[in-house]
């Protein structure tokens, strides 16, 4: 299979771009509310069976970080990278916006194993602001894994 001499991803590899903005509400009944100790997936993508990959970048968003004088600070929310259940280093529990949204954010390299699922998640701990809106995005590429033999299946 051919790969980039630079990069060393496979000149098939297909792109994922997950995102969601989600309106709360405390008690629930105009949109998913996110009371102290739940937790909300804000993104998430599933890799194919037999398909790796990497995450390439995520962004964060709540309103408070939004117009001219933007909160970075989350105090009682926690966001989490996880891939297949399980938080991902160095993005264990992080309490502010490292990668904020509509500002390009740092690029990660985070490898994702054969068929896994890497979902960017928000737990409310407790004791912070009451967020009336709050989103994510996820974006990464995927590729044929060859261990498995043969090429990948043609759409």
């Amino acid at each position: 299979m051919n790969v980039c001499h630079l990069c060393g991803i496979p000149w098939d590899a297909g792109f994922f771009d997950e995102s969601h903005v989600f309106e709360l509400d405390p008690n629930g009944i105009l949109g998913p509310a996110l009371n102290a100790g739940q937790e909300l997936v804000l993104a998430r993508y599933e890799l194919h069976r037999n398909y790796c990959g990497v995450l390439m970048s995520f962004a964060q968003f709540t309103n408070l970080s939004v117009g001219n004088d933007p909160q970075f600070r989350t105090p009682g929310y926690q966001w989490q990278i996880r891939c297949n259940g399980q938080p991902r280093d160095p993005y264990l529990t992080l309490d502010h916006i490292i990668n904020p949204w509509g500002y390009g954010g740092v690029p990660v390299q985070l490898r994702l194993e054969e068929g896994g699922v890497v979902e960017l998640v928000v737990r409310n701990v407790g004791g912070g602001d009451v967020l009336t809106q709050i989103g994510g995005r996820i974006t990464g590429r995927y590729w044929y894994n060859t261990v498995y033999g043969g090429a990948p299946n043609r759409l």
